[in-house]
């Protein structure tokens, strides 16, 4: 599989992961691959919810742990990680994540047991 379309399969499947668990999807995803990491940015993350609660630090805190500890917990579904581990053809070993609320950005580190073979980058 190229690397265009890889990346495609990829950013749909975080997309619809993160519409499913959270009820709303990312405006728009980058995905690149290097070594035996895919990463996710994703821009346009927060809910209509989300977006009143981060007008305080607290609502900030709140949304940001939420968010890494939900997605990360997500992830540990067999039926899941199955599912992103067929896209890349590789064992997930874990998955790193984290959550800029200020500027409604996430980063997904997916961490396979070897390298994917698809370095450089594809915008999607």
């Amino acid at each position: 599989m190229n690397r265009s379309k890889a990346a495609h399969l990829v950013s749909n499947f975080v997309r619809e992961v993160r519409k499913q668990h959270v009820g709303k999807g990312p405006e728009h995803i980058t995905t690149r691959f290097l070594d035996a990491w895919v990463i996710c940015e994703l821009k346009g993350n927060l809910t209509t919810v989300e977006k009143f609660a981060v007008h305080t630090e607290e609502g900030k805190r709140m949304v940001r742990e939420l968010r890494t500890t939900y997605i990360k917990k997500v992830y540990e579904d067999e039926e899941t990680k199955s599912e992103i581990e067929q896209i890349v053809g590789a064992k997930l070993i874990t998955l790193l994540c984290d959550f800029d609320v200020e500027h409604d950005l996430a980063l997904t580190v997916f961490v396979f047991d070897r390298p994917i073979g698809l370095d450089e980058s594809a915008d999607i």
